[in-house]
């Protein structure tokens, strides 16, 4: 449950783009003009019950799962002064009990195995998403639709209570970030006071507090009744089948009002502004921003395309010179970020240390003068065009969750009245000129920008808006036109019961070998034209030892940094003319080199995979580039809550000197990157990327009988040099001889992010499904102990959870609540308590608990490798830890058979008395109630990890 981010249905696939810059010759294979790709399309059909709810209907048989999305028209934008927050108030207390169901929403959810379950709000929406299994949607039906019509009787002073308490500690979780103040700021800078857009998506708590009972109660009468939503059910149902179950849960569900929608107001800017706040960062960040035209027009698809061609691909224009050539950021971007009334434009620009900003602003205003000046050139266009389709192919693979086809779908229904508008949008960036990119430039990205500047310094409390005295409201009259069907449904009886549920069904895993002696494992998915590569290597940051620390994460991070005859940036845009993805990284143990390559252009994306893999060219000043922007990357890490804890726990957990005591960032420290040779890479890769004894994982639409001999042709003749290394087992660590806590000092955090930690037995243990059970009961799921505690009973978090990490050596469990400030010793005790009576059995795991970690981990299954990634990530987990091809069913089965019992038993991993505890927080708040706790040794370490020595005083 969140607020969302405004997005145009395609500028996310621009704007996750790589790009690239012309001026090297291409490899032969890569020189072939994509070929005309499969039509992209989300076939749908329409109805409208008698009340004006309006549902779409996709049919995709894949998988034995339902997408059930459900869009309301109402966001911050319908918020009156002295209302601000309403909205996204609301999607917080819909996930509360129903008349007709007393207890959290999620619950009946959690029993059936529901996946890709959540709500969002923005400026515009309200929308609730959950994937089911077939056999679940009465099951989601009902109950989407007991929130539509059965809700009022269930809000009391207690639901709204808990609620805001959750959303101010959200609020706070957001503003306690590294530039965590910056979109509130911009939004009150870029719209006046009067437009709907000048107050944040959360808004004022001063609203917030001042909300009473019958206001909270007049909001949901007004907005969330049938006629302003939209229901789409996308998978493995037809509109026949959609028609009689839509009827039956919502068809009795009385119309609220019709609400009129704000007039379409971008709110162009007459003058250019700028304003200049301190934040505690490592680095000064720019931010320039224009009110551009609104979602369904053919101006913001052309936008879309001008910011990828300005600052959204790897050799876009703002890249090329500010951090390729002129070496003034460590990174930049550009966006659009679309919606109702009038979307933004954006650049941000995070600036190296020690360079003055205004020389980076200068700088991105002569791009910006440039590129609308001249217009983008064919190549950069036909790229950015490539990029926004393979985009969306990708997208589409999935039915349900955030961004898929359910998604995509409703937003069009919402916004423009059509569920189909996705082809307009597609039609729009095929047809655009590059005349016509240059003129929406020109057209919107002159006068009227603001400019924020974030430098390093005190971060200053940011005010609350003032509250606005709400006027009176009263709901207008219903439009007789809407009526409502005989009710079907027999509500006293509770949710309806699912008795069956589909079977488990995984792709065949097929093999091959190639001449080099690289494993080749194919799972095919004909699903989209889209095949999947993964080069599955040993190693990870484990095989650092003996090395410079971060050196395997560094060295696999620069393989895509030119390759073969190609630098960095012709590199990259050889790969985005394709539209492929590459990419390369290492986890703890393993490293891999990724490709997601369009089937119509598989054979010359192959060539440049093999490139990746075989001749990276590790060029000095690509090296240099990408070190410096390495180490502002780490000083970030230092200052962000989440981030410095996962660089210090794992040293104190595993002891100086371990393979895995190493910042879990995998980022290494400043001096061994400061110090990293080209040597030292050239050395790793040597050792480590061989194709003797790696596996190479094959995901999509493909055959075996295909893509061996495009395999054995970019791949045969490969060959390591040398013997090949090997790393043995990292060893097992004693636990500490009593709990001890670290303190960490963030000065002036409205939060304080608690971390537990402890190592637990490795994932090749007999018994680490059970404890993954275990932890599932403790802190795995929303419904978890954890997040009962802190989130639902106590109101002190946005959300706790706990974790344990794969790993061929001892596992890192770690347990971790972001809280208010001035609830953190209380929340550090509540949750040592719950993992305390957990562990020693005080209060073992109950039969409903583990029931439904079981239906959790078991009954998602059907749905849960919907995605080629999906599939690929659970076939490098076999790959990884030396697992039977038919694993997921065998663990399917352990987990089913599993009793309560066995779960306690396996809560017993953990010992409470020898947790390590990571604190990050405001000192001047948290060091004495923590001390007070006297739970053990308390060291306060910055960091570093390193102690820091006591102020005298």
């Amino acid at each position: 449950m969140k607020a969302a981010p405004r997005t145009a249905l395609l500028t996310l696939a621009l704007s996750a783009a790589l790009g690239g810059f012309v001026g090297m010759p291409l490899p032969a294979e890569a020189k072939a003009k994509p070929a005309a790709g499969a039509a992209v399309d989300i076939p749908y059909e329409e109805f409208t019950l008698p009340n004006g709810l309006r549902v779409v209907v996709h049919t995709d048989r894949k998988a034995p799962i339902v997408a059930v999305n459900i869009w309301y028209h109402v966001g911050a934008k319908d918020e009156q002064a002295g209302r601000t927050g309403f909205a996204h108030l609301f999607e917080h207390l819909m996930f509360q009990r129903s008349e007709n169901h007393d207890g959290e929403f999620f619950e009946p959810f959690k029993q059936v195995g529901a996946t890709d379950q959540n709500g969002t709000t923005n400026t515009d929406r309200t929308n609730y998403f959950q994937n089911v299994p077939t056999t679940a949607l009465d099951m989601a039906l009902w109950m989407e639709s007991d929130r539509m019509g059965h809700l009022v009787g269930a809000i009391d002073q207690a639901a709204l209570d808990e609620q805001r308490g959750v959303v101010q500690n959200e609020k706070r979780q957001g503003e306690n970030q590294p530039y965590g103040q910056v979109w509130d700021k911009l939004t009150r800078a870029m719209y006046p006071a009067s437009h709907p857009y000048h107050h944040g998506v959360i808004g004022s708590m001063n609203d917030l507090n001042a909300a009473s009972l019958d206001d909270v109660k007049t909001w949901f009468r007004t907005w969330y009744g049938p006629n302003n939503a939209v229901l789409v059910l996308a998978g493995d149902i037809d509109v026949a089948t959609a028609k009689e179950k839509a009827a039956k849960y919502f068809g009795d569900i009385p119309a609220g009002p019709s609400m009129a929608q704000p007039q379409v107001n971008v709110a162009q800017r007459p003058a250019t502004t700028r304003e200049v706040m301190t934040d505690k960062v490592p680095q000064a960040r720019i931010y320039r921003a224009w009110n551009v035209a609104q979602v369904g027009t053919t101006d913001i698809d052309q936008l879309d395309l001008f910011s990828y061609v300005l600052g959204g691909a790897k050799s876009s224009r703002l890249d090329q010179r500010l951090l390729h050539n002129d070496k003034l950021v460590d990174n930049i971007s550009a966006m659009t970020d679309a919606s109702q009334l009038g979307s933004n434009f954006l650049v941000v620009a995070t600036v190296k240390q020690g360079v003055d900003p205004a020389k980076v602003e200068a700088a991105i205003d002569e791009e910006i003068k440039r590129l609308i000046a001249e217009g983008p050139t064919a190549d950069e266009l036909e790229r950015a065009k490539v990029q926004s389709r393979a985009g969306f192919v990708r997208g589409i693979e999935r039915i349900g969750g955030f961004g898929g086809k359910a998604d995509a779908l409703a937003q069009c229904a919402v916004y423009e009245g059509n569920p189909g508008c996705f082809r307009t949008s597609l039609a729009n960036v095929e047809a655009a000129t590059a005349a016509d990119v240059k003129a929406a430039g020109a057209k919107w990205l002159g006068v009227g920008d603001h400019t924020l500047v974030v430098e390093p310094g005190e971060r200053v409390a940011l005010e609350e808006l003032p509250s606005g005295k709400p006027t009176p409201f009263n709901v207008p009259a219903v439009d007789a036109r809407f009526t409502t069907l005989p009710s079907q449904v027999d509500r006293s009886a509770g949710v309806p019961q699912t008795k069956t549920f589909p079977e488990l069904k995984f792709p065949q895993l097929q093999r091959a070998t190639l001449k080099n002696g690289t494993q080749v494992v194919l799972a095919e998915r004909h699903d989209i034209p889209v095949v999947q590569f993964s080069y599955e290597f040993a190693g990870g940051f484990t095989a650092d030892q003996g090395r410079k620390p971060g050196t395997a994460n560094f060295t696999m991070g620069m393989l895509d940094e030119g390759a073969g005859q190609l630098g960095s940036l012709a590199f990259a845009d050889a790969v985005e003319r394709l539209g492929a993805s590459i990419g390369a990284g290492a986890s703890l143990d393993g490293a891999n080199v990724y490709l997601s390559a369009l089937k119509e252009n598989l054979a010359p994306s192959l060539a440049l995979y093999a490139d990746v893999l075989r001749a990276p060219r590790f060029d000095q000043n690509e090296i240099d580039r990408i070190r410096a922007t390495w180490i502002a990357g780490i000083q970030q890490e230092k200052v962000q809550p989440n981030a410095v804890a996962m660089r210090v726990l794992p040293p104190l957990l595993y002891g100086a000197g371990h393979p895995y005591a190493i910042p879990f960032t995998g980022s290494g420290d400043e001096a061994a990157i400061q110090a990293l040779t080209r040597a030292d890479l050239v050395s790793f890769h040597k050792e480590w990327v061989r194709p003797e004894g790696a596996t190479l994982v094959v995901v999509g639409d493909t055959t075996l009988k295909d893509i061996v001999p495009l395999l054995e042709r970019q791949f045969g003749d490969w060959k390591g040099e040398g013997a090949a290394p090997k790393v043995a087992a990292p060893a097992d660590v004693a636990r500490p001889q009593g709990v001890r806590v670290f303190l960490i000092d963030q000065p002036g955090a409205v939060q304080a992010n608690l971390f537990a930690g402890e190592v637990t037995p490795s994932t090749m243990d007999a018994g680490a499904t059970r404890f993954d059970i275990a932890n599932g009961v403790l802190g795995g799921d929303f419904t978890s102990r954890l997040n009962m505690n802190l989130r639902e009973d106590k109101h002190w978090s946005y959300g706790a959870r706990s974790m344990a990490s794969n790993a061929l050596g001892q596992r890192p469990w770690m347990a971790i609540a972001p809280v208010q400030i001035d609830k953190t010793a209380d929340a550090l005790k509540e949750m040592n308590v719950e993992i305390s009576q957990f562990a020693t059995g005080q209060r073992p795991p109950s039969d409903a608990e583990v029931s439904r970690i079981r239906n959790i981990q078991t009954l998602s299954l059907p749905g849960a490798y919907e995605t080629a990634a999906a599939v690929m990530n659970t076939v490098g987990s076999i790959v990884r830890y030396g697992r039977p091809d038919d694993y997921v069913f065998k663990r399917k089965a352990e987990i089913e058979a599993m009793t309560p019992a066995q779960v306690a038993e396996a809560a017993k991993t953990l010992d409470p008395s020898k947790l390590t505890w990571v604190v990050v927080g405001d000192l001047k708040q948290t060091e004495a109630p923590i001390r007070a706790l006297k739970l053990g040794e308390v060291t306060v370490i910055d960091a570093d990890g390193k102690p820091v020595a006591a102020k005298a005083k």
